[in-house]
């Protein structure tokens, strides 16, 4: 059973960590739950403070990720319909990403068209359109960003007491 766990932690641990970069796979939760596998082994030893700790970041990480391109988007000078065409071009990319090879391009484009077409749909002029979309793209390597954080620090407490295990 040790075996199993280990090999389930190793394996949510890599999920987490493709899913901080890939939108749509919700790799926090998978991050903590390798943290949470691996607790159950013999010989290694997580607080349960430690445990509610990472999971109450875990949990915020995830909120946030949400709430950051929408705050991007808004802090460079975005319209509703900016953020509302950044949502619809997530999701438009993540949708053309498993359609046609091209990968982390779509959803890396896709939130920053989304939210200059939504601009020029409600009549901005193209400067604080552009503007708009380039806040919406920041918001997204931001969160981004703090997701990779937080499965690495996974990653390093299960590398960590798994070589000390040995």
């Amino acid at each position: 059973m040790m075996y199993v766990l280990i090999i389930a932690a190793i394996l949510l641990a890599l999920f987490g960590l493709v899913g901080a970069v890939v939108p749509g796979i919700a790799g926090t939760p998978f991050s903590f739950l390798a943290l949470l596998a691996l607790s159950f082994v013999k010989g290694i030893d997580y607080s349960t403070e430690f445990l509610v700790i990472m999971g109450i970041i875990g949990a915020v990480v995830f909120a946030v990720d949400y709430v950051v391109p929408i705050w991007g988007t808004k802090r460079f000078g975005g319209t509703k319909a900016g953020v509302r065409g950044s949502t619809i071009g997530l999701f438009a990319g993540l949708f053309i990403t498993f359609i046609f090879p091209i990968g982390f391009i779509a959803v890396l484009l896709g939130p920053f068209i989304g939210a200059y077409l939504g601009e020029k749909s409600v009549g901005v002029d193209d400067h604080k359109a552009w503007k708009s979309a380039f806040g919406s793209f920041i918001g997204f390597l931001l969160g981004t960003g703090i997701k990779i954080v937080y499965a690495c620090v996974c990653i390093y407490f299960i590398v960590r007491d798994l070589i000390g295990l040995i």
